[in-house]
């Protein structure tokens, strides 16, 4: 289907679409009318194990942990990618990342307010298109990293009616930056000169933006998209936050240059994560304040895992890991198992868990049923809202789940049921062996079982041909004998 004739079908309506999870809830009399407001928030180099609910013994979470308990904690949810851009496609148009358009970070432009990454096409369809011809109003605040201000990746033409904060990936290296993007516009903060500290603290401007957006719609669906830069590098936090841990540990200092050198690196790794579960908490008490709390569902997750820059992250002495191997832009477990949490009162059943395995590429099939749509069908996700809702029987599972990723030297994995292959170095070598794991005997990735099972090795690799289509951008391409 067409760009055009897909936003057409959905610009009429609910009724003339198929049954969906919106309209089912509806005639059970589970829904007041309204369709319920979504906020999606995506923390940012977030690990599988940073959150207490998920583990986390060192650093305090507890208003995400709130979130866990009223709601359902998935444990074998994974990102889109191992790093941030391919990761943000692959949620924003529900394709894994073997047919995305972005499959790695790559850098656009001079450094001025319209750098940017990659941009999205005009034609891909994002979620905030659907949801917006939808009646929602759409915004997303925090990090976008999809392209510049002056290409078809801008937000506000790929669906999104409000964007407040770093337009790029690269400028978001700072959090007290000189300026942030207000929709189109430089916002510069007095104050700041992209130091260790400043004046304006960028997280915390985005969270207010990200409140305001919410006060302002509080009476008619909304979809937020809370892209928050926390806690990716730099080390820089207020120094309130830092507060609750200097002297908790031994805290050796950072003195390289690769971000900023930081005098407390743990304690100030700590302090943005739990700055992070604080600005939630604030949203979560504002949805009760405002009364619109029970017809809104909220999703928490990470784009991927924890970076590998251990001198700075002590990703070990935290062990923001838990027992997976690997970390940020590598595809074994520690790189793409990332935490979800979502709540929604009243429909998902609070202190809930699933096994079942779900990724990014899932959220556009999700929020279309929550919302009452239909989701294009080029897409390669399934709703897991039956999942949500205590429908288990008519869940949809993945036969596969599937990565594509061209940096760090050329990745690509398949899980398929306990099963995971990997094929790393590809752009030396194309032919690269399979390395096989059994997840359920073995998640930490410890035991390559390739010459065990070559039956298995055998399918997994017909998936890493068949699953794959060939980039349209040359410069996400290292697979000679795919081409």
């Amino acid at each position: 289907m067409k760009r055009r004739e897909f936003l057409k079908s959905v610009g009429l309506g609910v009724g003339g679409l198929a049954l969906s999870g919106y309209d089912a809830f509806k005639k059970k009399g589970n829904f007041s009318g309204k369709k319920p407001n979504i906020i999606f928030i995506m923390a940012d180099d977030l690990g599988y194990g940073e959150l207490g609910s998920y583990g986390q013994k060192k650093i305090k979470t507890p208003n995400i942990d709130k979130l866990a308990s009223e709601g359902m904690k998935f444990t074998n949810y994974y990102a889109g990618a191992p790093v941030c851009a391919p990761s943000r496609c692959v949620l924003l148009t529900g394709k894994h990342s073997g047919h995305a358009v972005v499959r790695d970070n790559y850098k656009v432009g001079s450094w001025d307010s319209y750098m940017g990454q990659y941009p999205l096409p005009s034609e891909e369809i994002t979620i905030s298109e659907m949801l917006k011809k939808a009646g929602y109003k759409t915004g997303v605040f925090g990090k976008w990293g999809l392209g510049r201000v002056k290409s078809s990746g801008n937000p506000l033409k790929q669906g999104f009616d409000r964007f407040f904060g770093y337009n790029c990936q690269r400028h978001a290296h700072n959090l007290y930056p000189r300026y942030l993007i207000d929709n189109e516009k430089k916002v510069y903060l007095k104050g700041n000169t992209r130091g260790l500290t400043g004046e304006q603290y960028a997280p915390q401007l985005i969270a207010n933006e990200a409140l305001k957006f919410v006060k302002e719609n509080k009476n008619n669906p909304f979809f937020l998209y809370y892209a928050t830069v926390l806690p990716h590098l730099p080390l820089q936090a207020p120094e309130k936050f830092v507060k609750m841990y200097k002297g908790k540990w031994e805290d050796p200092p950072y003195k390289g240059r690769s971000y900023l050198p930081n005098p407390n690196p743990r304690a100030t790794y700590a302090a943005m994560i739990t700055f992070l579960d604080y600005q939630v908490g604030r949203l979560v008490k504002l949805l009760d304040k405002l009364g619109i709390a029970d017809n809104t569902i909220i999703f928490f997750t990470s784009d991927n895992g924890t970076t590998y820059l251990k001198k700075q992250v002590d990703y070990e002495f935290f062990k923001s890991l838990g027992p997976l191997r690997g970390y940020k832009g590598f595809v074994y477990e520690g790189g793409i198992r990332v935490p979800m949490i979502v709540r929604w009162p009243g429909k998902i059943k609070p202190s809930t868990l699933t096994h079942k395995p779900f990724a990014h590429y899932d959220i556009m099939a999700t929020l279309a049923e929550v919302a009452g749509v239909s989701a294009p069908k080029n897409t390669g996700g399934i709703s897991f809202l039956p999942i949500l809702t205590g429908r288990e029987k008519e869940q949809k599972n993945h036969e596969y789940l599937f990565w594509d990723f061209a940096g760090y030297g050329g990745q690509i994995a398949v899980r398929m049921g306990k099963w995971k292959g990997i094929k790393k170095n590809l752009r030396k070598n194309p032919d690269a062996p399979t390395e096989l794991y059994n997840l359920e005997e073995d998640v930490g990735e410890k035991v390559n079982l390739s010459d065990k099972y070559p039956e298995i090795v055998k399918k997994i690799e017909k998936i890493m041909l068949e699953a794959r289509t060939e980039p349209k951008a040359k410069e996400f391409r290292f697979w000679r004998y795919l081409k």
